[in-house]
């Protein structure tokens, strides 16, 4: 039926062609991207980027980060362009359909999902082939914006270690935080002044081996994801200079929403 997210996406045309460029995987859409969007991260943040030479620069790898305010991605991808890779994210479909923007981000090729329909579980079919084709994916394994009241990881879902653990693809942890201040979590008013630090820290590659040949056991997979979530948590709580509660958010548990703005009246 037309106007069914199956439908809509058989509208885009997602490309898994290698990287190539400098930094590698930018192509023309991507440098009049970032060529709009650096000089205005740069206006609102100041760079307080560190670990970036971990970064590899070339082949497949996932970066994964919390994940507190629409803008984290910018100065994600921010700090991964000025470390040498032009990285490739699986985004929500209503991202896209924004006009002029949704075609940018396509072209640089961002690849769209219908995040709750029938058509999520494609997700990993494309992240398999971005993979595959040799670029960086940039994941946020909470699959949104942390519930958590103060600003820590929340239980994540298992699909960034699914995905891994298939591939064999190392995971390199990222923590970052400042972004919610320049446009805190579930709003879009941005803060110009006073510029705000952005803290952004890398940690070393997680061994994974252990649960190889796992990916299809429930268990493995959440103990798994509880590593790679344990380990951004402890990155944050470097950049953040205090420890994160005892009891982590377990959105499973809570009467929120599970995906979208949950500040907003229902």
């Amino acid at each position: 039926m037309p106007g069914t997210n199956i439908e809509s996406m058989r509208e885009y045309k997602v490309s898994y062609a290698p990287p190539t460029g400098k930094p590698l995987g930018t192509n023309f859409a991507f440098k009049i991207g970032t060529t709009v969007a650096i000089p205005l991260l740069n206006l609102v943040g100041k760079k307080q980027w560190r670990g970036g030479e971990i970064i590899p620069a070339t082949g497949p790898v996932i970066v994964a980060s919390n994940h507190v305010s629409y803008l984290d991605v910018l100065f994600l991808t921010h700090f991964l362009f000025r470390n040498g890779r032009a990285p490739r994210y699986i985004g929500k479909e209503g991202v896209f359909k924004t006009p002029i923007i949704g075609r940018i981000i396509l072209a640089a090729g961002q690849i769209p999902v219908a995040r709750e329909g029938k058509d999520a579980a494609k997700a990993l079919e494309h992240a398999i082939k971005v993979l595959q084709a040799g670029h960086l994916l940039g994941v946020y394994p909470e699959g949104t914006l942390t519930r958590d009241p103060h600003g820590w990881p929340m239980i994540a879902k298992t699909g960034l270690v699914r995905l891994a653990l298939m591939t064999k693809t190392s995971v390199i942890p990222i923590a970052q935080w400042g972004s919610q201040i320049v446009m805190p979590t579930y709003e879009k008013k941005i803060r110009f002044f006073p510029r705000t630090p952005i803290r952004i820290l890398v940690g070393a590659p997680l061994d994974l081996s252990r649960w190889y040949g796992k990916e299809a056991d429930p268990e493995a997979l959440i103990e798994a994801t509880a590593f790679v979530m344990r380990a951004i948590t402890d990155l944050l709580e470097e950049l953040r200079g205090e420890k994160r509660p005892v009891e982590i958010f377990d959105p499973h548990l809570s009467t929120l929403p599970r995906t979208g703005n949950f500040k907003k009246k229902r």
